[in-house]
C-alpha cells in the first residue's frame, strides 16, 4: 500500500523551483554537516568521555522532521540522534556542552548523547535501547487522542530495531488504536558491526505494513526538498487517516574507513561505530562522499558549488564563534 506522493524526478523542475525558493533548508543541511565535523575533531582529540553517535548522511531526513513538526507534535528518537536534536536546537553550544556533561549543557550534563532529549522542542524522548522508544512513543500517541489533540507522534528507529519484537508490537498498537503517527526506519544497513545479509533475512517492509494495513513509503537519494515535500504529505495523511505511516529511509552513516595494518596489508574495514572519522577534512563544501549517499552532494542540484561554498564559510564561522 504504497503512499500516492508526487514525482521528484526531473532536476530542471528543481533547480527552476529554486530560483524562486528560500535557500533555508539547503543552510540546514550544511550546517548540521558543520556542526557534525566540529563534534567529529574533538572526538577524535579525545575531548569527551562518552560514545557519541555521528550522524553524517541523515542530515535531509533530519531537517525534513525539524521543518514538518508542529506544535503538537512529539520526536521520539535512539541513540544516533544528533542530527534531531541539532536541527531542532538550531545552535551547537548547548549540546555541545552536554556532551562534555557539564551543568550549563542541554540538560545540565546528566543525559549525555545517547539518551538526549529535548522537551522545549517536542524531542519527548530518547532511548539508547534497542526499540524501546517504540513503544513509549506508543504511549504518547495514545495520550494524545484521549487528551483529543491534533499532535503526530513521529518515531525514529534503524533497521536492527526492526528485529526486535517491540516494533511488530508498536505497530500493531499504533494502528489498532487508530493513532496519527509516523515511524521513520533509517535503513543505514548496519546493526552495530554487523550488516544485514550478515545477520539475517531481508524484512520487506512494504509488505509488511500492507499486512497490516497502513500505509507505507520509501524514501532514498537524500534530495532534502524532496523529503521535506513528502514528509509534509506523510504528516497530513497521518491526520487524515488516523494511523500510522511507515517511512523506510535508505541511508549511508558515513564515517567508515579503510586502515593498513600488518594483518591487512590491503585495508582493514571500519564500520562508523569504530568512533569519530580519522580522516576527514574541514574542506571549504565539506561534501565526504561524492555521490548521492552524501546529502550535500544533492544541494549541487540546486546551487552552485560557489555559492554553497560561500554559504559554508559563513555558517563555519558563525559556529567556531558559539563554541569559543
Amino acid at each position: 500500500m504504497g503512499l500516492a506522493i508526487y514525482n521528484n524526478s526531473e532536476k530542471q523542475k528543481n533547480l527552476n523551483v529554486m530560483k524562486q525558493k528560500d535557500v533555508g533548508i539547503i543552510k540546514k543541511i550544511i550546517w548540521l554537516r558543520l556542526a557534525q565535523i566540529l563534534v567529529n575533531n574533538r572526538y577524535k582529540n579525545g575531548d569527551f568521555i562518552i560514545p557519541i553517535h555521528l550522524a553524517m548522511g541523515h542530515e535531509s531526513i533530519a531537517v525534513a522532521v525539524d521543518e514538518t513538526m508542529q506544535e503538537k507534535d512529539g520526536l521520539f528518537l535512539t541513540h544516533r540522534n544528533i542530527h534531531y536534536n541539532l536541527a531542532r536546537i538550531g545552535s551547537l553550544k548547548k549540546e555541545l556542552d552536554e556532551y562534555y556533561l557539564r551543568e550549563d549543557g542541554l540538560s545540565g550534563g546528566r543525559l549525555g548523547s545517547m539518551n538526549l532529549s529535548n522537551r522545549d522542542k517536542n524531542i519527548i524522548y530518547t532511548s539508547s535501547i534497542l526499540a524501546n522508544n517504540l513503544s513509549v512513543g506508543c504511549g504518547f500517541a495514545l495520550g494524545n487522542k484521549v487528551k483529543k489533540s491534533k499532535g503526530v507522534t513521529f518515531i525514529v528507529t534503524g533497521d536492527g530495531a526492526i528485529e526486535e519484537g517491540s516494533f511488530y508490537e508498536s505497530l500493531l498498537f499504533l494502528k489498532s488504536n487508530q493513532l496519527p503517527s509516523i515511524v521513520i526506519v533509517e535503513n543505514n544497513g548496519w546493526s552495530l558491526a554487523t550488516k544485514i545479509d550478515e545477520r539475517r533475512a531481508r524484512i520487506d517492509l512494504s509488505k509488511l505494513s500492507n499486512a497490516l494495513g497502513f500505509e507505507y513509503l520509501l524514501m532514498q537519494q537524500n534530495d532534502p526538498y524532496d523529503y521535506l515535500k513528502k514528509m509534509e504529505l506523510c504528516r497530513f495523511k497521518a491526520i487524515d487517516s488516523k494511523g500510522p505511516i511507515l517511512v523506510e529511509v535508505e541511508l549511508t552513516t558515513i564515517g567508515y574507513r579503510y586502515e593498513n595494518n600488518n594483518s591487512h596489508p590491503d585495508g582493514k574495514f571500519i564500520n562508523y561505530h569504530g568512533g569519530p572519522i580519522q580522516q576527514l577534512e574541514e574542506k571549504m563544501y565539506p561534501i565526504i562522499k561524492d555521490s548521492n549517499e552524501d546529502p550535500l552532494h544533492q544541494l549541487i542540484n540546486y546551487l552552485p558549488v560557489k555559492t554553497l561554498t560561500s554559504i559554508s564559510n559563513k555558517l563555519r564561522n558563525k559556529l567556531k564563534v558559539e563554541v569559543l
